[in-house]
């Protein structure tokens, strides 16, 4: 416990009182925000003005969960462990993706950036060394980070890819984290339109995995955790306390940039955090064995991603009409005349009503089993 207070206090402080002097910093480098205006109509009501606004913030909050995860794991006397490693790769990873895509769009003062291929080709190549280094390194009592089976709320024992062969077993593995990791990351990615909206939400989403990791540590069948009486219903993973440490670290330095980050923004964390938040999010389901259950937890995000499927399939098969006013979701009632704040308030109440959710759903289940 003293870790996680350790690394969340720490992570909040950094971003908290050290955004001002990244700031400094991204105005000496022209790190400003550029705006789409390339067809009438594009844009939501306003985000004009928001040209030139500081953006890569997500630097900043990435930095403040490194140094809040890695000072407060050896203050607290729980050294780091390759589950709470895998889930600070993935925020790299995916964070190095959207600062590479944004750097383009300062670079060149297009919005442009990279291509939605290459942004895919780039997640998965963080994916995949996560995926194999999470499946080998079993502790003592050999449990390996991640298992190579689908999970819901626990793993499906019947859906497992080991079943299927060694070489095939591994493809089909991959694959699926990969489709995990780019889909949490772009869903995120979609939901960064309005000031606050992602930071609010990824708090909620994040917090709520830490609580879960938190909640399978002191019902552990296995380790430091307490083990209940009915083995039944005690979680097989591998690091619980350090997965609810890295990420507390993460919500501590996510509510700290969102000081700065609330309507109206002075910074927005561009690709760069967007993507970490949803690498975060990716890593943090599959190494609590809870993927399916993520989705669920990440609804925002996932309907965010969701309506802007729905908008091209419907325009396609209407040769031309829309569904929605605009897409992602938070345009459309942007279009509605919605004020921007009351659009990310009402968002933040969804995003924790689906939190809740999912951590309701963990605790019936566990309730159901003793």
């Amino acid at each position: 416990m003293r870790s996680l207070l350790a690394a969340a206090a720490i992570s909040l402080a950094f971003t908290l009182l050290l955004t001002p002097v990244f700031f400094r910093l991204f105005r000496k480098w022209g790190w400003g925000q550029v705006i789409r205006t390339d067809s009438v109509g594009y844009n939501a009501p306003k985000h004009e003005m928001k040209r030139g606004t500081l953006t890569m913030g997500g630097v900043i909050f990435i930095l403040g969960t490194t140094v809040g995860y890695v000072t407060g794991t050896y203050a607290g006397g729980n050294p780091p462990t390759l589950s709470g490693w895998l889930v600070i790769w993935a925020m790299l990873g995916f964070g190095t993706v959207g600062f590479i895509d944004d750097f383009l769009k300062v670079k060149m003062q297009h919005y442009g950036g990279l291509s939605g291929w290459r942004k895919i080709v780039g997640q998965v190549l963080v994916m995949v060394p996560f995926g194999i280094a999470a499946l080998n390194f079993p502790n003592a009592y050999d449990l390996t980070p991640a298992t190579a089976n689908i999970s819901f709320i626990r793993d499906i024992d019947v859906l497992t890819f080991t079943a299927l062969g060694p070489v095939f077993g591994w493809l089909l593995y991959l694959a699926w984290l990969s489709l995990l990791g780019t889909g949490f990351s772009n869903s995120v990615n979609l939901s960064d339109g309005l000031d606050g909206l992602a930071a609010g939400a990824g708090i909620l989403v994040v917090g709520a995995y830490s609580l879960i990791a938190f909640w399978q540590f002191n019902q552990a069948c296995v380790g430091a955790g307490t083990s209940p009486d009915n083995l039944a219903a005690c979680y097989q993973v591998r690091d619980p306390l350090d997965l609810a440490i890295v990420s507390a670290s993460f919500v501590g330095s996510l509510v700290g940039f969102l000081w700065w980050n609330a309507p109206k923004a002075k910074v927005f964390m561009g690709d760069t955090g967007s993507m970490a938040i949803g690498g975060v999010i990716a890593a943090m389901a599959i190494l609590t064995r809870t993927e399916i259950l993520g989705v669920i937890i990440a609804g925002l995000f996932v309907m965010s991603s969701g309506s802007v499927i729905l908008q091209r399939l419907y325009f396609k098969l209407t040769r031309g009409k829309r569904l929605f006013l605009n897409s992602p979701l938070h345009h459309h009632f942007e279009f509605r005349g919605w004020s921007e704040t009351t659009i990310v308030v009402r968002f933040w109440i969804i995003a924790g009503l689906f939190a809740i959710t999912g951590v309701g759903m963990l605790y019936v289940e566990w309730l159901s089993r003793i």
